[in-house]
C-alpha cells in the first residue's frame, strides 16, 4: 500500500517494475535514475515521479542520500480530487511526461522525514496524516513547476480512470465501447476528454498506452514478439507487428535490437 527507503539501503541492481507511484528525492550527492528509455540525473534539492507500472533503475553515488516512498492508488486516491492532484501538471503520467524537478528542500525533506515516523511507529490515524502529507509535497512540487514557467496541465478524473482501465487490461483487447461500459460513460465523452487532455482521439490513446507497454516488454525481459502479442491482445502475431511498426516506425524486431539492455 505504502511504503519509503533511506537511499541508505541497498537498492535493487537490476530494472524493476512495481504497480505503485514512486516518487524519488535527492537530498545530497547525485541519483541516475532510468525511467523506461530515459536517462534522468538528480542532484541535491530534485525530485522525480515514476507511473505505476513504469519500469526504472536508480544508480546512487556513494554519497547520495535521499528518499523513495512507494505508494498505491488505491491508498492514495480516495476521490476524484486525489485522482486529479496525483496527475496535475502530468506528476504521475502515463504519457512518459517524466522530469526532474527542483523543489523546496524544506519542505520534502520534512514531510519524507515525517512520513518514515509515521510507518515505523504507528500512530492513532498515521495513514489519514500521510495521506495529507503526500498531498502537500505534491501541491509543493506543482507550485515549483508553475514558479519555473510550466504550462498547467489539469486533466478531469474520468480521463485519468480511462488511462488506468486501459493500462490495467491490456490482455483483454477491450474496444472503446468496452471501456466506456466499464467507466459508466460513453465513447462521445472518452473522445471528448481525450481530445481535450491530450490532443488525440480516445482509440489513439489506447494505441498510445499499448505501444508503450509493447516497447518496455521488448525492452526488458525475454518474452518473444508472439508471447508479447499474446500479452497485449492481439491473437495474431503478425498484426501485432504492423501494428507495432506503424506507431514506433520500427518493426519489434528492429526495436528490441535497437533497445534491449
Amino acid at each position: 500500500m505504502i511504503d519509503i527507503k533511506d537511499l541508505d539501503q541497498p537498492l535493487p541492481d537490476q530494472p524493476r517494475r512495481i504497480m505503485k507511484y514512486v516518487l524519488v528525492y535527492c537530498s545530497s550527492g547525485k541519483l541516475d535514475v532510468f525511467v523506461d528509455h530515459t536517462a534522468f540525473t538528480l542532484q541535491p534539492g530534485d525530485v522525480i515521479t515514476i507511473t505505476s507500472g513504469q519500469i526504472h533503475h536508480i544508480r546512487k553515488t556513494p554519497k547520495a542520500k535521499g528518499f523513495i516512498l512507494e505508494f498505491t492508488l488505491d491508498f492514495f486516491c480516495k476521490d476524484d480530487r486525489d485522482i486529479e492532484l496525483i496527475f496535475h501538471n502530468g506528476l504521475f503520467c502515463h504519457f512518459a511526461m517524466n522530469e526532474v524537478i527542483p523543489v523546496d528542500k524544506t519542505i520534502l525533506e520534512t514531510q519524507l522525514e515525517l512520513i518514515r515516523e509515521e510507518l515505523q511507529q504507528q500512530p492513532y490515524q498515521y495513514l489519514i496524516s500521510i495521506h495529507s502529507r503526500i498531498t502537500l509535497m505534491l501541491v509543493a512540487i506543482n507550485r515549483a513547476k508553475v514558479q519555473r514557467g510550466d504550462e498547467i496541465w489539469k486533466p478531469e478524473a474520468l480521463f485519468l480512470r480511462f488511462l488506468e482501465a486501459v493500462r490495467d487490461n491490456f490482455e483483454q483487447n477491450y474496444t472503446l465501447k468496452q471501456f466506456a461500459s466499464l467507466l459508466g460513460t460513453t465513447e462521445a465523452k472518452l473522445n471528448e476528454q481525450s481530445r481535450l487532455h491530450a490532443g488525440k482521439t480516445a482509440q489513439n490513446v489506447i494505441y498510445g498506452l499499448v505501444t508503450s507497454e509493447a516497447k518496455r516488454l521488448l525492452t526488458y525481459g525475454d518474452l518473444s514478439v508472439k508471447e508479447i502479442a499474446y500479452k497485449l491482445g492481439f491473437n495474431d502475431p503478425f498484426y501485432f507487428s504492423k501494428f507495432f511498426k506503424k506507431q514506433a516506425e520500427l518493426s519489434p524486431k528492429q526495436f528490441k535490437e535497437q533497445y534491449t539492455l
